[in-house]
């Protein structure tokens, strides 16, 4: 991706408030991140199997590229709905899952509050918890990832 349409993306989240930003084509898929902190956005890109060759990065960044490269290109459980994330049951509560946990496709990852109502979000697959994309309280869109899962 150029690094004029990556500034450009950066530049929509900071002037819309927005915590995530995914953009997927035929040649590649990036994924923007913003901490809630007000840090700089950590940016994942996955490029599809027939994407173009990318220009090469510096040596230093290749190793913690690649490893974010290789989360992000796991498969990911996705919010059904709009509404807001919740990783447990409560305040005082532990959370469903972590990272590190084993999840089958009828375990319960989280909690999305839609219209005052607590849905209940399997992972509808079998596998390890090896990332969470959303922080417990955040909202969150439909479609966007909200954990990385390793298929078992």
């Amino acid at each position: 991706m150029d690094i004029r349409k990556l500034k450009e993306l950066v530049r929509l989240m900071v002037e819309n408030d927005l915590s995530e930003l995914d953009l997927k084509d035929k040649e590649e898929t990036v994924t923007v991140k913003r901490g809630g902190s007000g840090g700089a956005p950590v940016v994942y890109a996955a490029p599809v199997a027939a994407a173009a060759p990318v220009a090469a990065t510096a040596p230093v960044a290749a190793p913690a590229a690649a490893a974010a490269a290789a989360v992000v290109a796991l498969p990911a459980i996705e919010s059904p709905m709009v509404g807001t994330f919740y990783l447990s049951a409560g305040p005082d509560k532990p959370p469903f899952v972590s990272i590190g946990s084993t999840v089958g496709p009828d375990t319960t990852v989280c909690l999305i509050e839609a219209m005052k109502i607590f849905n209940e979000i399997k992972a509808e697959t079998s596998g390890t918890v090896e990332a969470v994309l959303v922080k417990s309280g955040q909202p969150v869109e439909f479609g966007q990832p909200l954990f990385r899962i390793r298929p078992s």
